[in-house]
């Protein structure tokens, strides 16, 4: 019996499986919306709420510029970026129109956008949108996105 044992171990030992989290939560903090197995989905979501959550407990101190800080605030500030950091990877790389390659400092953007932009919504910060079999094995699929407006993202698509 698995009691109190919670979530998915997807046939993986552990640091497989932090390790396809911590790569899942960047892709999806990187481009607001990825594509994965349904599974896959539904456990992510519990790992990148709870990071944009452990951004948002500061408040307005994630997103004010460092020199307008008090020294408890930077100090605060810096204890949650160094938790973020030490489970999402601090730069990824996103391919702009043009085959331009875009640097990206994903915890900054956990603490700078992604706070502001759910400052006021009570958590719920992703949605989970079915497709339906993957041609190849069959396996559901969904797309996992970050619910709200998405700044410039649309020209992604």
């Amino acid at each position: 019996m698995r009691h109190k044992n919670a979530g998915r171990k997807f046939d993986r030992d552990t640091s497989s499986r932090r390790a396809m989290f911590r790569n899942l939560a960047a892709n999806l903090v990187l481009h607001e919306r990825i594509e994965t197995t349904d599974a896959k989905a539904k456990e992510l979501r519990r790992v990148a709420e709870r990071l944009i959550t452990k951004a948002k407990r500061l408040g307005a101190v994630a997103y004010t510029p460092n020199d307008q800080l008090t020294e408890k605030q930077r100090a605060d500030r810096l204890a949650v970026s160094r938790r973020l950091a030490a489970y999402l990877p601090r730069f990824g790389t996103r391919t702009e129109k043009g085959g331009d390659l875009k640097k990206v400092d994903l915890v900054e953007k956990v603490m700078v956008d992604l706070s502001k932009r759910f400052a006021t919504r009570p958590g719920g910060y992703t949605r989970i949108v079915k497709f339906g079999p993957r041609r190849g094995d069959n396996a559901p699929i969904s797309m996992i996105e970050l619910v709200g407006e998405r700044p410039a993202a649309k020209s992604d698509e």
